[in-house]
């Protein structure tokens, strides 16, 4: 059993991170890809520094031919999300900044591992292992420091673009030290918040001044007490901030992307990968796995691992840890999951309707813990499965 007091920390990042920034392109050159052709294959990296944005990797079309009349499109892409985001400052601006593009086809070595032919379905587009969590300390079943952490950035990312908090810049860190008593989140210890500012003459308690009212009415009633320690901008001014103050990669954070270091991770980046990579569709099902035993009341708390090989279509192994809160034991759960959903990589692909252009939306502020959408946006958010697999056991 795991302690029943302790206090967990997680952090967040806004879609101004320069990181964030790069996985929001990554991702919509993925969705601008499947948009035109739902089964293409994508691979896209992106990096980003001042005035610079480099984008590289692997694209798999039907028709390769028609790769190079996509390739126009990318520098529009780029500048589109860097416009979205709201970088307008004097060495990272959506409009004058340089856009090197160097997407290619798709190796054929790889091709043919994944491809599905008369005699074999369709495989894992890499070897690796994936987890997913759910707790129900939360309503979205997710752990409560990370999901609390996002939705402080969310919000201050509201106000500044609907232009109530316009000294606000797009650069953003968050991070929430909350504390547990009896394994419930009851309140929080330390809150620290840097964010870019666009008035230089802000200094740090200015910024909290700003912050500060938008971060409690985020926090439940009674977990900011006047014992909460509390660190706004602490090194000073930030101004300088994205690609020009610090480079951004895309798939650099993962735990931010999940569940804040409260549950295993097996080490895929999600952004520019497109579902036949299990680094990114299996981490969802798992997801949608542990949810669901959760939603169906058969654990309190529920991990969930998958793990591939790169070019065989069925799961290697599927492993469950209901961290002692569950009303069955574990093995029960392995084996009423393949009964209720085909984790190959086509199955979780049709399960969960993930061939759409679903993908942009991902890139900040968590993967999970966000509602299912009505064009199928965050589909493995939603708990439909919870009737099935409390029958299945």
């Amino acid at each position: 059993m795991s302690r029943p007091n302790y206090v967990f920390t997680s952090e967040s990042v806004s879609e101004g991170h320069p990181d964030k920034v790069c996985d929001r392109i990554s991702d919509a050159v993925l969705d601008a890809f499947l948009a035109e052709e739902p089964e293409a294959r994508v691979a896209c990296e992106t990096f980003a520094t001042t005035d610079r944005v480099v984008i590289g990797g692997e694209v798999g079309l039907s028709n390769q031919d028609r790769l190079t009349e996509y390739m126009g499109r990318i520098d529009g892409i780029v500048r589109d999300c860097v416009r979205d985001i709201g970088y307008e400052q004097e060495k990272f601006h959506w409009k004058t900044l340089k856009v090197s593009n160097f997407l290619h086809e798709q190796s054929a070595h790889i091709a043919q591992g994944v491809d599905a032919r008369e005699n074999k379905d369709e495989g894992a587009g890499d070897q690796g292992i994936m987890f997913g969590y759910a707790t129900n300390e939360t309503e979205a079943l997710m752990p409560a420091p990370v999901q609390y952490a996002h939705a402080v950035l969310r919000r201050l990312a509201e106000v500044r673009k609907n232009g109530t908090e316009p000294a606000l810049g797009p650069d953003a860190k968050s991070q929430l030290s909350v504390r547990y008593e009896n394994g419930v989140p009851v309140g929080v210890t330390s809150i620290v918040l840097s964010t870019q500012h666009l008035d230089e003459t802000l200094d740090s308690s200015d910024v909290r001044a700003i912050v500060e009212p938008y971060i409690r009415e985020t926090l439940p009633d009674g977990w900011i007490t006047g014992d909460t320690v509390w660190h706004v901008n602490p090194t000073g001014k930030f101004v300088i901030g994205g690609p020009d103050g610090d480079a951004g990669l895309t798939g650099r954070k993962i735990i931010v992307d999940t569940y804040g270091g409260a549950a295993p991770h097996g080490g895929g980046a999600f952004s520019g990968k497109d579902p036949t990579k299990v680094d990114r569709s299996a981490a969802y099902a798992a997801r949608y796995l542990a949810k669901n035993v959760v939603a169906a009341g058969l654990a309190d708390r529920c991990t969930i691992q998958l793990s591939y090989a790169i070019g065989v279509a069925a799961p290697l192994s599927i492993y469950a840890d209901l961290h002692g809160t569950g009303q069955l034991a574990p093995e029960v759960i392995e084996a009423a999951i393949p009964k209720v959903m085909d984790l190959t990589p086509r199955g979780i692909r049709t399960h969960l309707s993930l061939n759409r252009p679903i993908y942009q939306r991902t890139a900040a502020y968590g993967h999970f813990g966000r509602a299912p959408e009505a064009d199928g946006g965050f589909s493995w958010e939603r708990t439909d499965l919870a009737e099935a697999l409390a029958n299945a056991v």
